[in-house]
């Protein structure tokens, strides 16, 4: 816990970004009926009945202090999967960053293990150099900034049926776009002097 707590209290630096990250998996619905579309006086209407197309992911990342989110929608959520995504940040978000601070949960598939699957080794090995990855507790998903900023994105974005991935992803660009301009910078205020106080019952006792 105080190592993510650490990562929060960093100064602001350029050169090494903090990015929280997190993902979920979405499903796909159709209408088997065309919904009655809103007109002044009567309120849309939806069938109940639905066919379920299939499930993808949604992989979102946020550098939660400078305001900025980005979210992509893959069909799988597999170490191949996260290694991309970790590329794309380290090499189109933040080229010249030297090196990118990633809080993320403990999955199996967050790991720089990944980008070698990926990868050729000289280009995985690259990609790591440049990678610190900060793990919050198991049962401390809490931690991370980026599951509020994926819950965010789950009421406002995925409260409705959407058939296909291409719509999705449509729709989440969307999303991104008028978030990142309207969005504040989240105002982080648990610190570790907090933890050590609220939450003393989770320390180890040490007697003198």
């Amino acid at each position: 816990m105080e190592a993510v707590l650490e990562v929060y209290q960093r100064p602001e630096d350029v050169r090494f970004p903090v990015v929280a990250m997190d993902e979920r998996p979405v499903q796909l619905l159709a209408d088997l009926r065309s919904p009655i579309p809103v007109k002044p006086g009567r309120i849309a209407r939806i069938d109940y009945e639905y066919k379920r197309i299939g499930s993808v992911s949604a992989f979102l990342f946020t550098a939660p202090f400078q305001g900025w989110r980005r979210v992509s929608v893959r069909e799988r959520r597999t170490a191949i999967d996260w290694a991309e995504e970790v590329k794309h940040l380290l090499d189109e978000v933040y080229p010249d960053a030297e090196r990118v601070t990633v809080v993320c949960d403990n999955l199996n598939t967050h790991r720089l293990t990944s980008l070698y699957k990926a990868f050729p080794a000289e280009e995985a090995l690259g990609l790591a150099s440049r990678l610190e990855i900060v793990y919050t507790p198991k049962h401390g998903s809490w931690l991370n900034i980026a599951e509020i900023e994926l819950s965010v994105f789950s009421r406002q974005c995925l409260n409705r049926r959407i058939p296909d991935i291409e719509t999705l992803r449509s729709e989440a660009e969307a999303w991104q776009t008028y978030r990142n301009q309207t969005a504040n910078r989240v105002d982080w205020r648990f610190t570790t002097q907090d933890a050590r106080i609220k939450l003393k019952r989770l320390y180890p006792q040490t007697q003198h």
